[in-house]
Parts: C-alpha cells; sequence; structure tokens
C-alpha cells in the first residue's frame, strides 16, 4: 500500500476508533477542523491537503486535546499495523 494510501487509512481508523470513545459527532466534527483533510462518507479519509505526517499530528492532537491519554492508549494498536508511518508524539 502506498505510504499516502496508509497515513488515509490510519486516520480513518483513528476517527473511526475515536466515534466509538467520543460519539461520532464529536469524533468527526473534530476530525474536519484539520484543514488538510477532507472527509468522505462515515469516518472516511477522501484525502489529505499537504505534508500527511502533519495532518495525522493534528489530528491526533485534536483527540488529545479532548481526552488526553486514553487517546494514547486506543491509538497504540492501530499504529502496529502500519509499521512506515510513527506516532509522532
Amino acid at each position: 500500500m502506498e505510504q499516502y494510501e496508509q497515513y488515509k487509512s490510519v486516520m480513518s481508523e483513528i476517527i473511526a476508533k475515536q466515534s466509538i470513545i467520543l460519539g461520532p459527532e464529536m469524533a468527526i466534527m473534530r476530525a474536519q477542523k484539520i484543514p488538510e483533510i477532507e472527509m468522505g462518507e462515515g469516518s472516511e479519509v477522501k484525502s489529505i491537503k499537504g505534508d500527511p505526517a502533519d495532518a495525522l499530528k493534528r489530528l491526533i492532537d485534536s483527540y488529545v486535546e479532548l481526552s488526553g491519554q486514553i487517546v494514547r492508549n486506543a491509538l497504540g494498536p492501530i499504529f502496529t499495523k502500519y509499521p512506515g508511518i510513527t506516532d509522532t508524539h
């Protein structure tokens, strides 16, 4: 899988996971506030503008701002599936 597609997949999974934790409305609303991320249906990231690593960091920061360490613990298993992408925190 191309790295750009991996970033889209990992971000989509993060948003889906946060939808369970925060509720879909809040999780998607937070993702939509990230200017580099264009959302598709549900929790799907349709496209990323600019640096995908920066967009990923902003997305994670947005969720951490709300729920702190709970978010970090929930993201660990997602990152293990994408060894080419590192958590920037």
